[in-house]
């Protein structure tokens, strides 16, 4: 499974740490982060108040490419192949300093122990759900904050199924190339368990350069969880994706269907791919349609493409431009920070950015 939070990293190692005449085994902790920042330029901005078009936009926003954040993880081993985990991550705005993308808390992008084996992983705690991850797997521009299905994904649902608080999942290994992920999220509200309470998914086939990745989730509204975006929208997420590696070049096709509670059943058919014209310089291109199966008037357009320029293995250089077009009530934006819904008719947009890693 990809990780969300690819990056360098840094060890602190831990051996033969006694506490009150107990020994514990070996561990580490490890810390990371992502920074990244750029300028975002959009020909049309919605208007939050009228719906209507509030003119062009040049701005500086938080994470063009990849979610700015910073964490740290730990392993300690147990001894006969166990080993128990954490993951602490929290995002970062680098324009203000504050929270983002991580629903205003502490860590709230990631928060878990679990135990670890040669049979799967039990995990439990904030985590993201099987099916966010399946569709983050098989999209084409990898869920860049720009220009990629990770709008649409928070166009239809914000945080939901994203961000998942009161968690219990358990992944298995991997069998003959097949790995599973069952994932319940309890609502925590007393006297009512169907409020807030999500379960879903998934199955992955890992077959040298063919990766396939089918995934189901459900949620009701409500529960407990006390977060700055929703993470609780009612909806019912299918996808079925696949991804092939030829050498320097990866190409993805992926269906989700986002069936929101009172609202949108939107289909969104992907395709796109990605090439590393050398070990410095990649690019990558993809087109999405979304089509409302309640409503057909209702569909949108996205289309993309990328370069990224690596200065060195932490230090990129990237440049993305787009392209959406709404109908009906669609909404579909550019950015995830900065331009998250669009306004009827076409729009176009671009940013320009630096992203470090440690």
């Amino acid at each position: 499974m990809k990780s969300i939070a690819t990056a360098a990293a840094v060890s602190i190692c831990v051996a033969g740490t006694t506490i009150a005449g107990a020994a514990y085994a070996q561990s580490n902790v490890t810390l990371y982060g992502i920074l990244d920042t750029g300028l975002l330029y959009t020909n049309k901005t919605l208007n939050q108040t009228t719906g209507g078009n509030a003119g062009k936009q040049f701005s500086m926003v938080d994470s063009g490419l990849s979610p700015s954040q910073f964490g740290m993880t730990g392993t300690e081993d147990l001894g006969g192949g166990l080993q128990a985990k954490f993951q602490l991550e929290s995002g970062i705005s680098l324009p203000t300093g504050g929270f983002s993308n991580s629903n205003g808390n502490m860590f709230g992008r990631q928060a878990w122990v679990s135990l670890a084996g040669k049979y799967g992983e039990l995990k439990m705690g904030l985590q993201f759900s099987p099916f966010f991850t399946a569709v983050y797997a098989t999209d084409p521009r990898s869920y860049s904050m720009f220009g990629s299905g990770l709008i649409i994904y928070a166009d239809n649902v914000l945080a939901t199924s994203i961000f998942n608080a009161n968690a219990v999942s358990y992944t298995t290994s991997e069998f003959a190339g097949f790995q599973a992920s069952a994932m319940f999220a309890l609502g925590g509200k007393a006297g009512d368990f169907q409020a807030g309470r999500q379960y879903g998914g998934s199955l992955t086939y890992r077959g040298g350069p063919l990766t396939v990745d089918v995934a189901y989730y459900n949620g009701n509204a409500g529960g407990t969880v006390n977060t700055v975006i929703p993470s609780t929208v009612a909806f019912v997420g299918r996808t079925i994706g696949a991804s092939y590696h030829f050498g320097a070049l990866t190409a993805s096709a992926a269906v989700v269907n986002y069936k929101v509670a009172g609202s949108f059943n939107n289909y969104v058919y992907s395709a796109g791919m990605q090439y590393f014209v050398g070990p410095q310089l990649a690019v990558d291109g993809g087109i999405y349609w979304t089509r409302d199966q309640n409503d057909s008037g209702n569909h949108s357009l996205l289309s993309a493409v990328g370069a990224q320029y690596y200065l060195s293995k932490r230090t990129t250089l990237y440049t993305q431009l787009g392209f959406v077009n709404n109908h009906g009530r669609m909404n579909t934006g550019l950015s995830i920070n900065g331009a998250v819904y669009g306004v009827t008719g076409s729009t176009f947009g671009a940013n320009l950015g630096i992203r470090h890693m440690f």
